[in-house]
């Protein structure tokens, strides 16, 4: 069963304190008529997973002013667009992200389906996604929950059970709050209470438009919820990245298979990833070790590369890879591991 009232407190809340963002079209531009574009939601969304507002802003600036229309999108080339998402992580969002323009593009005429059961047929859109946009952009009362909304429903609710079991039972808690009216407004007040108010530490409970309804606070829980699971220990992988300049000083790179991590992207050469990386030098060469790693986290490991350095003759050709000449490359354009290695040896 909804409850209008507590989704009705909410939406006055989010009317004078909404979050100002590049892709959002705010509750007075709302109530004068304006929508919002289902490009720049979904966008904006793709962009947001597993990633802050802060780092995705300027992403987000780059992409529209690049690509203002998913038609426009679709139409880019699969290593710009690679590029210019660098640096952003989880790459495979990317490449999702260039296969569901182009569905759009060519399937539906540039123009996003305007249903749940549309938008989840599209490559790389999952329940969360659809029912963002659906919301957003077409004001549909979809369910939308993220880290964000799974916080605040389990102190809302006092919800002990541990993350990520929890996950259908605080879904079902934001189901029965989602309302019929303005549910684009609703699925973004819930986001902002708790990237803003509701916060991981520290929530600023004073200020809650929800605060006399909240189990939590009456509690005095707040600080424990969302409860979650103890986190594996993240295992330590090792590997070598081989950095080699040609003496007019092109650089070797190599583009990652579009499968995996890193996949689609440009990077250095090097070995496999593991507990004892063998030898795999792209190019004959004489190597020098830095004495110093590049050191990355991913989301199920730690990396740690060893770095090589060499500097090669005109007419020495690799074995795999290409040289990129020195005004067509740009560190910007790699994946932050392989920048990490660009700084390293630079710096010597």
């Amino acid at each position: 069963m909804r409850d209008p009232a507590r989704a009705a407190d909410l939406l006055d809340w989010y009317d004078r304190h909404a979050r100002d963002l590049p892709w959002r079209v705010g509750p007075r531009a709302r109530a004068a008529g304006i929508r919002p574009d289902p490009y720049r939601v979904w966008l904006s969304e793709i962009m947001l997973q597993q990633t802050t507002v802060p780092a995705v802003k300027p992403y987000f600036e780059a992409f529209t002013t690049r690509w203002p229309t998913v038609s426009d999108l679709a139409a880019a080339e699969d290593a710009d667009v690679m590029a210019a998402w660098a640096g952003l992580g989880y790459y495979a969002r990317a490449r999702n992200l260039l296969k569901c323009a182009r569905v759009v593009a060519a399937e539906h005429g540039g123009v996003f389906p305007q249903s749940l059961e549309g938008l989840l047929s599209l490559p790389g859109v999952g329940p969360y996604t659809a029912g963002a946009v659906a919301a957003i952009a077409f004001d549909i009362p979809a369910t939308v929950v993220d880290g964000n909304v799974e916080r605040v429903m389990a102190r809302l609710h006092d919800e002990h059970t541990p993350l990520p079991q929890a996950k259908p039972i605080l879904t079902e808690m934001a189901a029965a709050l989602t309302p019929e009216e303005r549910p684009g407004c609703y699925a973004q007040a819930v986001m902002d209470l708790g990237a803003t108010i509701c916060s991981p530490r520290n929530p600023a409970c004073g200020l809650c438009p929800w605060r006399s309804a909240c189990a939590a606070w009456e509690a005095g829980t707040m600080a424990e919820l969302p409860k979650k699971a103890p986190k594996k220990r993240k295992p330590t992988r090792l590997g070598i990245a081989y950095l080699v300049r040609r003496v007019d000083g092109a650089w070797l790179l190599e583009r990652r298979p579009d499968k995996g991590l890193l996949g689609g992207m440009l990077g250095w050469p090097g070995s496999e990833w593991g507990e004892a990386p063998e030898e795999a030098p792209p190019i004959a060469a004489e190597w020098k070790a830095l004495n110093t790693e590049a050191r990355h986290t991913f989301t199920h490991f730690h990396l740690r590369l060893t770095v090589k350095t060499a500097l090669v003759p005109m007419d020495r050709p690799p074995e795999r890879g290409e040289f990129v000449e020195a005004e067509d490359f740009d560190p910007k354009d790699l994946p932050t591991v392989m920048r990490k290695a660009y700084d390293l040896a630079r710096s010597v």
